[in-house]
């Protein structure tokens, strides 16, 4: 547990009685012990040992897009296209850091890796102060307690979900330097050091450039003045309108950049009513609580259910997620001050991923443990606060148990956590970790088969895209996967029918059309080829594997009519 504040030390020691003998001084190392800096080392420490098994990992999925094969990152594109185009996805200063390692280090894992984990312990040093700076009893606990939970693997493991260890840390040093701001302003009652407010707006912008998900920054910020100050004032909302303003760029920004009407208009397994999507954000709510109670089974893309609009069932889990916050607001002089802010807070901080605005991820799941990396601070801090409360009252005479209970406990998150790093090793782990639990996840499927075809496993790949079409239908790319596999095995009539399957699917689909014009010009059918590759290069101007292919079918073409 967290040690206790150095004037309660200091106090109980000039109220002992004195020493006859010097060799009764408390040792010299106690302060050290016990000082700041320690403490926030044995949570970074914690980290690293648990996330140790990413010594072997890889790439996993997402990565590819993101890192090794995102042009923006590798080349021939950079930094000007991160930060003016649509390039810039939801993270523009996460791909600057990616960019930034690919310049010192290239594309070896390790080190992404790598920094990924320590800006996760810097995250729970960042919690820790925050908690402290609010006077949440047992702050240490509660920084610890997320830092270790098995939840957040998926985060920090994940070298793509750098998005939210980067935007995380960059969130709480906002909220770190506004109580310091807040506070500083009931000390003296008129001015407060603007030092600390100018932090705010510039953490705070750096957060929305990692991440948009950050954009319920001034609600947080609100919670914690309401939190320190005991009361609503409306002078709140004005402290923090800078960043409001920072919130609606940003949100704009992120419905440019991914296009989100477009992206799901043509796949009906992303098309939603907004009944539906009230009803699954009710769901979520008590879903991602449930996770942090109980961490298991923990499945990289959870099943994805189905919501009954129709039915008034459908819409109770968001009357009681509504009913406790209200009945918690009604109480928030008494008993459930805490519980009402820790509550408030996970609702603010789950709002954007709650499907209410669509995303590509919600065409395979209607959850994901990434999609909760902020919101879990909340109840996780409140658990550590009421273990603090209970073990003070029920065993406060014995400290070495309070130690014991709460470090088994540790050990036995920061154990779950490392068993569950494993998964993240490659695609194949994760994929065999996904599909025994979610037999009906077309996307696992449909990439198992690809790692499969790579291992040259042909039948076996067959297998999965043949599943992948059989939970889904209309998904190209998996057409467009099966046809690869059967031009290895020489069956060319079949691929091609598979590629045009594929391009008739999602005309835009360049990559299709290119195999299908490959698979036509092996097959004899030259001309056809070219008006192929010609359509893969119209779609994809920059298509450098269909450029070469249709410089060597025209070659083919003219040689044939020259022999002619």
């Amino acid at each position: 547990m967290a040690k206790r504040p150095k004037q309660e030390k200091v106090l109980k020691k000039s109220q002992a009685p004195a020493k006859a003998t010097p060799r009764l001084v408390a040792p010299q190392v106690s302060p050290w012990f016990n000082s700041d800096w320690l403490w926030g080392l044995i949570l970074v420490l914690a980290v690293l040992l648990v996330y140790s098994p990413v010594g072997w990992a890889g790439y996993i999925w997402d990565d590819d897009s993101v890192v090794t094969a995102n042009p923006c990152i590798v080349g021939p594109l950079g930094l000007k296209e991160i930060w003016t185009t649509s390039a810039a996805d939801i993270c523009p200063l996460v791909l600057t850091t990616f960019w930034l390692e690919h310049a010192l280090w290239g594309l070896a894992p390790l080190p992404y890796h790598l920094v990924n984990i320590l800006l996760h312990g810097a995250c729970a040093v960042a919690l820790w102060r925050v908690l402290l700076g609010l006077r949440v009893p047992g702050a240490w606990l509660g920084a610890a307690l997320w830092a270790l939970h098995p939840v957040e693997v998926e985060s920090v493991a994940w070298i793509t979900e750098m998005k939210n260890t980067e935007s995380g840390l960059f969130f709480l040093l906002s909220i770190f330097f506004y109580v310091r701001w807040l506070k500083a302003r009931d000390l003296d009652g008129q001015a407060a050091n603007g030092w600390n407010y100018g932090l705010t707006l510039l953490f705070a912008a750096l957060a929305m450039a990692s991440k948009s998900s950050t954009v319920i920054l001034p609600v947080v910020l609100i919670l914690c003045a309401w939190w320190i100050e005991g009361r609503w004032q409306w002078r709140n909302l004005a402290r923090v309108a800078p960043i409001f303003l920072m919130s609606i760029a940003a949100g704009v920004v992120t419905l440019w950049t991914q296009g989100v009407a477009v992206a799901t208009a043509h796949d009906p397994q992303g098309v939603r009513t907004w009944p539906q999507r009230l009803a699954t954000a009710g769901d979520a709510v008590w879903f991602y609580l449930g996770k942090l109670l109980w961490p298991h089974p923990l499945i990289f893309i959870y099943p994805r259910w189905q919501i009954e609009a129709r039915s008034w069932f459908s819409y109770l889990p968001l009357l009681a997620v509504i009913f406790v916050l209200f009945i918690l607001w009604l109480k928030r002089e008494s008993w459930s001050r805490p519980c009402f802010f820790m509550f408030a807070y996970f609702l603010a901080a789950l709002f954007p991923v709650l499907g209410l605005v669509d995303g590509s991820f919600w065409r395979y799941s209607l959850v994901g443990d990434h999609f909760q990396y902020l919101a879990s601070m909340g109840p996780l801090a409140l658990a550590g606060a009421g273990m603090a409360r209970f073990s003070d009252w029920a065993i406060s005479s014995k400290p070495w148990l309070q130690s014991a209970l709460c470090g088994g406990l540790l050990l036995v998150l920061g154990g779950l956590s490392w068993h569950r790093t494993w998964v993240y090793q490659n695609l194949e782990t994760l994929w065999t970790d996904t599909l025994p639990q979610n037999p009906n996840c077309w996307q696992g499927h449909n990439n198992f088969g690809m790692v499969l075809l790579q291992k040259q496993q042909l039948d076996e790949a067959i297998a999965q895209f043949q599943k992948t079409l059989e939970i889904n239908p209309d998904f190209a790319a998996a057409h467009n996967n099966l046809g690869m596999v059967l031009v290895h095995k020489g069956q060319l009539d079949d691929a091609i029918a598979q590629f045009r399957k594929a391009s008739e699917m999602d005309p835009n689909y360049a990559e299709a059309h290119n195999n299908l014009a490959t698979a036509l010009a092996l097959n004899g059918h030259i001309n056809e080829a070219i008006i192929q590759f010609q359509e893969a290069l119209r779609l994809k101007p920059d298509f450098t594997a269909a450029q070469n292919n249709l410089a060597k079918a025209q070659a083919m073409a003219r040689q044939a009519s020259g022999s002619k």
